[in-house]
């Protein structure tokens, strides 16, 4: 079953505000709060943040990181050091698929140890659920997916708007890849979340 937290009730204090990053304004951040009971801290779960570029998954994950105090891996904090290296030998796509290698071999080792972790990027259904499900442990931990989704017109203005590296290529950035805006097949729960709806989300266990 698939929740969307565009929705649910929240109570909303001052510092639930989480301050913005280099592709969102503090007035869109607001509607990225995503709180969970503290008992959820104890549990061993593995967060996979994907969607479409745009959709803010970067700024979500992060929020998210802070306040759960959950290690973080986001493909693009992979690929762009990449792209300082070894563009233009490597076509951007390439460097992606290096970045997804990468992540998902840091993901393996620190599942490994028993810790929660929160994966981010444009995950593509049908492509990356063996390598994700390869770097599981065998006490596998809780999946729960969060699947970012934004109106075109608006995702098509914040990838045009935003400041990020010059390796990115806004024009592949624009194609709206079906693979990339839909949930991977992979157990556990999954959670649908509108970026720019107005209204700060919450999730309670």
């Amino acid at each position: 079953m698939v929740n969307d937290i565009e929705r649910g009730p929240v109570a909303v204090w001052k510092n639930d505000f989480v301050g913005g990053d280099r592709n969102d304004p503090p007035a869109v951040v607001k509607s990225l709060l995503f709180r969970f009971h503290i008992t959820s801290m104890r549990k061993f779960r593995l967060f996979i943040i994907t969607g479409l570029p745009g959709t803010g998954k970067t700024t979500f994950a992060r929020a998210l990181a802070h306040r759960q105090g959950v290690p973080l891996i986001c493909k693009d904090t992979i690929k762009e050091p990449l792209l300082e290296v070894l563009e233009p030998a490597r076509s951007s796509r390439e460097l992606s698929n290096i970045a997804f290698a990468v992540q998902f071999s840091l993901a393996r080792e620190l599942l490994a140890l028993g810790d929660s972790l929160i994966l981010e990027g444009n995950f593509r259904a049908g492509e990356h659920e063996t390598p994700l499900l390869a770097a599981l442990p065998p006490d596998s931990p809780d999946i729960i997916q969060i699947l970012c989704r934004a109106d075109e017109d608006e995702r098509r203005a914040r990838l045009l708007s935003r400041t990020q590296h010059a390796g990115h290529q806004t024009i592949h950035q624009l194609e709206r890849v079906p693979a990339c805006d839909a949930f991977l097949d992979l157990p556990g729960e999954r959670h649908l979340y509108r970026v720019g709806c107005g209204a700060s989300c919450e999730i309670s266990y």
